[in-house]
């Protein structure tokens, strides 16, 4: 991966205008999709599968008057008055008929009606007014909202307190706010001082931005398709800002480090694209796979918000591995830092008294954690009412005097509807049912209970003692559903609760129930990443419990703050209460994501140190030193942009921002400037090893560098300007049994012959396929058509062609001559059909090689037919098609194993004759193996330089091999 964005960041830094100007365009496109396509925001808690969801479904279908959102205006008298005086009553009778009026409504009904239970408080002071609309939540207007609330005109001119509160008017998320600014601010101010220079400062900034412009434009637009709640841009929004100048913060520090070193602008762009941005890469997977795995939750709402915020991280990567670097070619050498500041003096004190003292370090932050985490016990999540919306709202007004006059259970009414189809008494039904209901605990009254108008559905409003978010009313629901089975054994109907409170009791419920899928999913895949990163058991299990550890402070912290109210001046809160129901589940996702960050971007130094060094002790050292600045950096960065939300913040979003300071705070300073490299030291060298049968079975990813560290070093390796199409040297491949192949060196100029010779069993074969980059070898240098292997093998598949190999790429012998042909073709076009007119050509090849070899040889000749099948070819036809075949691909290099498998002497010296027709005009360099050198071809004259024979044998020492 490393040399991937080596050549990446090289390549951006050399194109500066055509890769800004492309994420200008990028910009622009999302800025006008958002525009036409975008449909605005929904906050619509639907929750597929539970009872209260199929319930409001069902009497979607059944009693559509109730299916829709519902809302309620509460009028309070005048002191002194009461709502029985005449002029009241005629006054919220008109406002009855106003309501009436507004588009969507399809029932208000007056406190007066004689079949109104709950319409006038028990004091006479309150009268309220049940409205229906005849559509979601979702779909209500502002307009509607409005005209709805400019019916209480008239009661407020005479004197009445009046609000409008209920499901309308619920807040069920927050909104985007300038409040961002401020986390921006001090990001800049943070970068200012740790860069001392403002062009460096700036750089994270435009970076991160720029990335969340596309993301909220792409976000924006894709709500013209799919339902998104207003908390999945303001969630993309903080991860994007937080992340986006991490991530950039991490590459323009190393950029800046190497150019102090004396690199050249280029080759430290891209260095540094290819190191630190490899651990960017890894970082923002860790992010994404935290955030996709909130999917596990099946809440449509919660899945679009994880993949929205997702979305933000995969373009803050997109932007820091390509715009950042492009805006480093537009800097120059203007980024070198001034001589003389060489940092690191704390940095290196510290760890080296944390590594002194490794135990006393692990206790103190494992201890004293566990105690932060105590207060997690009484977490309690609900969904958002208007008990939360700010001070002075209407839907506050309302929602306090509902509590303040007619109890606190009117504020979220329980719905119950029984299907009563079946029955031959539904009204006899109902009414039994709502008289169980009446006389359960919990229960302060019924405000409704009837049949529909075709008798096959009743509903019966349950008022409550306690509030929607009260614990009580949660067990009130959970009773309710447990006698369920009793009325359908006692009236043969099925009962089910339903409506916004028990909507978010089953969220919560769900939400609950799926933390631990979550935790072992997410954290299982990233600790299966980390393992694979850095070859390591340590390491991962170390980031692991890091991470429960500082999760667990986070709970602690927020339970101890808005639910049992410590600080809560210091933050603003005017209230406490049960916690929104995605923040565990959230923090969880986000936390993860950006701890997994910090490990990361510490690790890959330390690994990186290690690799260079072989010393675990000075690995840790000098990684903490070369790192821990850009990791405080970045974690006061995120704190300020997450702390930002807390004071002034929307009350709903207030206790997620604070819980995602608290755990930056104590995962960064804590867990990885102090328990990390304590528990690194315990271990020592054992820290970065991997047990035999995992380090054989897990495939490696270079994100420290490594690979492309060893490039660098062979850059010039065999010699300056070297044109060589092979060159090996010691190269050395181990098996169970012993050595494969040993100290194999060779080189071999482009359009030259190879062929190797040796025993059955002396690795030609593994030779072969690791010349080919099909094979890893265990020690010695390789280099194949100018790229270096292991690191560039990829390259090398696409360069190197093979030839039928047993077991590898097997001819069909089913298929005809031209079958196979067109099917080479085929992939190597991307078509599905290959024209007559291509497939000639090429047979055509097979066949005049074949008879400029038999004229030469004196043999009669027959040429082979393209409808024959591959069976019924002789041994040298179908092996020279394998040849034809694998040109196809214009490679740089043929392969060709058991050359001399043909057996007759005379049929093998027909192939030389005819691989020396194929390839008079190809610039490609053959590699054969043959088990005895007297199978290769005769040379004379000037074709003797250009063979090479190079023998294997296991059995013999390399210095034997060379007498």
């Amino acid at each position: 991966m490393s040399n991937s964005l080596y050549a990446l960041g090289r390549w951006a830094f050399r194109h500066p205008r055509r890769v800004l100007g492309g994420w200008v365009l990028v910009l622009l496109v999302a800025g006008v999709a958002a525009v036409g396509l975008g449909d605005g925001t929904k906050n619509a808690f639907d929750i597929p599968g539970t009872e209260s969801q199929e319930a409001i479904d069902s009497l979607g279908r059944t009693f559509p008057e109730l299916s829709g959102t519902s809302a309620y205006l509460i009028v309070v008298a005048p002191d002194g008055g009461t709502v029985d005086d005449p002029a009241t009553k005629r006054l919220v009778t008109d406002a009855v008929a106003e309501i009436l009026q507004v588009e969507g409504v399809t029932e208000a009904v007056s406190p007066y009606d004689k079949g109104n239970a709950i319409g006038l408080s028990k004091d006479r002071h309150a009268a309220q007014v049940q409205i229906q609309f005849d559509r979601e939540l979702t779909d209500v207007t502002p307009a509607e909202r409005d005209q709805l609330v400019d019916t209480g005109d008239a009661l407020k001119a005479a004197g009445h307190t009046v609000a409008f509160g209920g499901d309308v008017f619920t807040n069920t998320g927050p909104q985007l706010s300038i409040i961002e600014v401020i986390g921006i601010i001090v990001a800049f101010i943070v970068l200012l001082v740790m860069f001392r220079s403002l062009r460096a400062a700036v750089m994270p900034i435009v970076t991160a931005v720029l990335g969340v412009l596309v993301t909220m434009g792409i976000t924006i637009a894709a709500t013209g398709f799919a339902s998104i709640s207003s908390t999945a841009p303001l969630l993309a929004l903080m991860i994007g800002l937080a992340v986006g100048i991490d991530y950039a913060l991490f590459i323009v520090s190393r950029h800046r480090e190497l150019l102090g070193d004396g690199l050249e602008p280029e080759e430290a762009a891209a260095r540094s694209v290819a190191t630190a941005g490899s651990a960017v890469v890894f970082a923002g997977i860790t992010v994404v796979i935290a955030l996709l795995g909130l999917a596990i939750a099946r809440i449509p709402f919660l899945t679009i918000m994880g993949a929205v915020a997702a979305l933000s991280v995969v373009i803050a990567v997109a932007v820091a591995l390509t715009a950042l670097p492009a805006l480093l070619g537009r800097a120059g050498a203007r980024l070198t830092p001034s001589a003389g500041h060489a940092p690191g003096g704390f940095s290196r004190r510290w760890v080296t008294v944390m590594t002194r003292f490794p135990l006393i370090a692990i206790v103190v932050v494992v201890v004293g954690l566990a105690i932060t985490a105590i207060p997690a016990k009484d977490l309690q999540l609900a969904l958002p009412d208007n008990g939360t919306a700010p001070a002075g709202s209407t839907q506050r007004v309302a929602f306090d005097l509902i509590d303040e006059h007619f109890g606190p259970g009117h504020n979220g009414p329980l719905l119950v509807s029984i299907d009563i189809i079946s029955t031959t008494d539904p009204i006899g039904v109902v009414d039994d049912i709502a008289a169980d209901l009446r006389a359960m605990p919990g229960v302060a009254d019924i405000g409704l209970a009837t049949p529909n108008r075709t008798a096959d559905t009743g509903i019966v409003q349950v008022i409550p003692t306690t509030g929607p978010t009260d614990e009580r009313t949660t067990e009130l629901v959970r009773a309710i559903r447990d006698r369920a089975p009793e009325w359908r054994t006692e009236h043969g109907v099925p009962v089910a609760v339903t409506g916004l409170t028990a909507g978010g009791i089953d969220v919560s419920d769900r939400l609950q129930g799926a933390l631990l899928p979550f935790g072992v999913v997410v954290v299982g895949l990233s600790v299966l990443l980390l393992m694979i990163v850095f070859r390591s058991i340590v390491v991962p299990l170390k980031a692991t419990l890091g991470f429960l550890l500082s999760t667990g402070a986070s709970f602690g912290a927020v339970v101890a703050v808005f639910q049992w109210g410590w600080l809560m001046e210091l933050v603003h809160l005017e209230h406490t209460g049960p916690l929104i129901s995605f923040l565990p589940i959230i923090l969880m996702a986000v936390l993860f994501g950006l701890s997994m960050d910090y490990e990361v971007f510490l690790m890959a130094r330390m690994k990186e140190e290690y690799v260079r060094s072989n010393d675990p002790r000075r690995a840790i050292v000098d990684g903490f030193v070369g790192s821990s600045r850009v990791v405080t950096a970045a974690a006061v960065i995120m704190l300020a942009v997450f702390a930002a939300f807390v004071p002034e913040g929307d009350p709903n979003i207030k206790p997620i921002a604070f819980a995602l300071a608290i755990g930056v705070f104590v995962d960064a300073f804590l867990i990885r400037m102090l328990f990390a490299p304590a528990v690194l030291e315990l271990f020592g060298r054992r820290a970065w090893t991997l047990p035999a049968a995992l380090e054989r079975r897990l495939p490696h990813v270079d994100v420290e560098g490594e690979g492309l560290h060893r490039r660098v070093d062979l850059a010039a390796w065999p010699r300056p300007g070297s044109t060589a199409a092979i060159t090996a040297a010691a190269l050395t491949t181990e098996g169970p049994e012993g050595p494969v192949f040993n100290d194999v060196s060779v080189e071999v100029e482009p359009g030259d012959w190879l062929v190797v010779h040796g025993p059955t069993g002396t690795g030609k074969t593994a030779l072969l396929l690791t010349f080919a980059g099909r094979m890893a070898f265990d020690s010695g240098r390789l280099r194949i058509a100018g790229h270096l292997l292991p690191q560039e093998s990829s390259r090398v598949r696409h360069r190197v062609a093979l030839a039928e190999l047993a077991g590898v790429n097997d001819l069909e012998d089913n298929l005809t001559v031209d079958q196979h042909i067109a099917e080479r073709l085929s992939i190597r076009s991307f078509g599905l059909s290959v024209s007559r007119r291509r497939l000639g050509p090429v047979l055509g090849q097979l066949n005049d090689a074949l008879e400029q070899a038999h004229r030469q040889a004196g043999i009669p000749f027959e040429p082979v037919a393209g409808s024959a099948l591959v069976a019924t070819l002789t041994r040298l036809e179908r092996k020279l098609l394998g040849i034809v075949l694998a040109l196809t691909d214009d490679p740089r290099i043929v392969i060709v194993d058991d050359a001399d498998e043909l057996r007759a002497a005379e049929d093998i010296d027909l192939l030389w004759s005819a691989l020396a027709t194929l390839l008079e005009h190809h610039d490609v360099t053959l590699v054969a193996s043959v088990l005895s050198a007297s199978a290769a071809p005769m040379t004379s004259g000037s074709t003797s330089s250009r063979l090479h024979l190079l023998e294997l044998d296991t059995s013999r020492t390399p210095a034997e091999l060379m007498l």
